[in-house]
């Protein structure tokens, strides 16, 4: 119940009640020094309050029938204080504290209260906060299961949108760019041991097709498998270059296998398509450098020695270079196109025909190779541009070096998703071991 806030009365002298100014430090009637703290008075109850009954002291009594301008009662004569107990040996009374002194029952009101603890324990946190994501936005929100905050609504970044890994001396690293909703590149590296106890590195990378549906997991399904099948076959003694046509083929089957849907889903969407993507793969042993492909994703090879040129190991399935292939334009004039980058070849279950590309290579000198989705080569096309932007320290750092390229893309522009796996030859012995 709101209650109107009562105008606080006019101080007044405590010897003479004569009305005060404020600031005054004596009484203008009596010069009673202000100054001077008053004796405290007495804290005695003035009601007596015994279960549901409520009765008037006698002094309460007696105000009452003097009115409220009447001089006050006298106090109640003081009998003699009754006598206390003795301390005994085992009690000092100086070891009893005055708060939890129990008062007379008689009187009705308790004055003492018990004493309160220094700290109080802390509520238990919220435990589904304890597991939740915060919100990136406004750092307090709980992060729902559809990844929108829910105290501002932002949405969240997906896990996909930045993913980085480095596993022996292989790494990888793949970014959403800047113009994309989401990151439909995926990508699996790792090392396993070949039968005669040689070091073998992994490598594949797939880029989904944006005009498809789910390119997404088009991309991590392909690579997924394409990954699997490589560290299982290896170590059996697979050749690398067959180990690396038959991944391709097993990624073709899981990213086909994406577009079996029940018959009623085309009924609520007419316009799905089946899902798609590119793959570009590695393979590196002591001596050997296998690649394979299908799309137009690509590998560089960057020798240490950076007199010596580097070069492009992989032709696009795309339509400039089917232009190029056929002399129908140069290189320059078919990239310049607004058709170029359509692709002739992808895996999906729409594909004209899957046509695995592989190739085997062996250098003759230490270098890098480089796994990358167009991401990244529109930015740094020419082999030469390509080596340019790749850290002399490749080999020795290869998260950074990937890091590097990445950020190469971000400046120039970021359009695409971006993704690039670099792999040391020859395969240092340190890189063998399981996946």
């Amino acid at each position: 119940m709101s209650q109107i806030p009562r105008q606080a009365a006019l101080p007044t002298c405590p010897s003479c009640a004569e009305p005060l100014d404020a600031g005054d430090r004596f009484c203008g009637a009596c010069g009673y020094d202000l100054s001077a703290v008053p004796p405290r008075p007495d804290d005695t109850p003035t009601l007596t309050m015994s279960g549901a009954e409520v009765s008037a002291a006698p002094g309460a009594q007696a105000s009452a029938a003097h009115g409220a301008d009447g001089p006050p009662p006298p106090p109640p004569p003081a009998g003699p204080p009754p006598a206390a107990a003795p301390p005994t040996a085992a009690a000092a009374p100086s070891a009893v504290p005055a708060a939890t002194t129990s008062p007379d029952p008689a009187a009705g009101v308790r004055f003492d209260r018990p004493a309160e603890p220094e700290e109080y324990p802390l509520q238990a946190p919220d435990p589904r906060l304890a597991v939740a994501k915060v919100c990136v936005a406004c750092r307090a929100g709980r992060v729902d299961d559809d990844g929108y905050c829910e105290n501002c609504g932002h949405a969240q970044p997906r896990e996909r949108d930045h993913m980085e890994q480095e596993t022996g001396p292989v790494a990888a690293v793949s970014d959403r760019g800047l113009r994309h909703h989401r990151n439909e590149d995926s990508f699996t590296v790792g090392h396993t041991a070949l039968p005669d106890g040689g070091p073998a590195l992994v490598a594949i990378v797939c880029d989904g097709v944006s005009s498809a549906t789910r390119p997404d997991d088009a991309s991590y399904a392909a690579a997924q498998t394409a990954g699997r099948a490589l560290l299982a076959a290896l170590p059996t003694g697979a050749h690398p270059q067959q180990a690396m046509h038959e991944a391709i083929v097993a990624a073709s089957h899981a990213v086909n296998a994406l577009a079996e849907e029940p018959a009623t889903a085309r009924e609520h969407s007419p316009h799905q398509n089946a899902p798609a993507c590119t793959l570009v793969g590695a393979i590196v042993t002591a001596g050997l450098l296998v690649v394979g492909w299908v799309g137009d994703s690509r590998v560089y090879w960057v020798p240490a020695d950076r007199s010596s040129p580097p070069a492009r190991l992989t032709e696009d399935d795309s339509w400039a270079a089917q232009m190029v292939s056929a002399g129908l334009m140069n290189e320059a004039e078919a990239y310049a196109d607004e058709r170029a980058h359509a692709i002739t070849g992808w895996l999906g279950a729409d594909a004209y025909e899957l046509e695995p590309h592989t190739a085997a290579f062996k250098p003759d000198r230490p270098g890098v190779v480089i796994v990358c989705t167009d991401g990244l080569w529109n930015y740094a096309e020419g082999a030469e541009e390509m080596a340019e932007a790749l850290p002399l320290d490749a080999a020795a750092r290869p998260l950074h070096a990937a890091r590097v390229l990445v950020g190469h893309a971000l400046d120039g522009g970021g359009h695409d998703n971006v993704t690039v796996a670099l792999v040391p030859f020859p395969a240092p012995a340190q890189g063998a071991g399981s996946a």
